[in-house]
């Protein structure tokens, strides 16, 4: 399978497609590395500088029982069928791919296996798909704040497990750890204290 971002420019804008896709065409796109590729794809609209709004929770929901199922040791992903058929527009497709191929093409230049027991030995993805779990529950809740970060998490440690660089990976959990403390704070204290907060430390530095 070449790069993601040609893989995505090819499918999506090269070739002829119906005015919809399904999620059983994306699947097919991902191949082997459907897991790391469905975690970027998904995560990707809510995870560009503009999110595209009305997105972070059904595919929040997504994420959430992929995590799951990565979790407990499945090699190749489940849905409804009712989920794999469910048509969404090509042109809302493209739109967040143009923001978001240049994004990847940016990763891909530094992308490459190392540390790959971290991506595919069973404890790391526990460890990884508990992350993203995380993650994506918190995409869903509907507080500023509480989306953007946490899909910037899935997308790049996804984006290690797709290219079996566990370098990568531990990034993203990284910024899924931070995600995860912006997020409790913002539920424990409320959106506008955490964002004074956040503005202070800013200016004292």
């Amino acid at each position: 399978m070449s790069k993601l971002s040609v893989e995505l420019q090819r499918y999506f804008f090269n070739e002829e497609r119906n005015p919809q896709v399904t999620l059983a065409d994306i699947l097919d796109i991902g191949g082997e590395r459907v897991f790391g590729f469905l975690f970027v794809l998904l995560a990707l609209p809510s995870a560009l500088p503009v999110p595209a709004p009305g997105y972070s929770v059904p595919f929040g929901i997504l994420l959430l029982v992929l995590a799951v199922q990565l979790i407990v040791g499945a090699k190749q992903p489940w849905f409804p069928q009712g989920w794999l058929n469910r048509p969404i527009d090509l042109k809302t497709v493209q739109g967040f791919l143009k923001g978001g191929i240049p994004w990847l093409q940016k990763i891909e230049l530094v992308s490459r296996p190392r540390l790959s027991f971290i991506c595919t030995s069973f404890p790391g993805r526990i460890l990884i798909g508990l992350a993203i779990a995380l993650m994506s529950i918190s995409m869903m809740i509907p507080i500023p704040g509480t989306n953007t970060l946490p899909a910037i998490g899935i997308f790049i440690t996804g984006f290690g497990l797709l290219d079996d660089d566990g370098a990568i990976s531990l990034g993203g959990l990284v910024v899924c750890a931070i995600g995860l403390t912006l997020s409790t704070l913002i539920l424990v204290y409320g959106y506008e204290a955490v964002k004074t907060g956040i503005n202070y430390l800013r200016q004292s530095f």
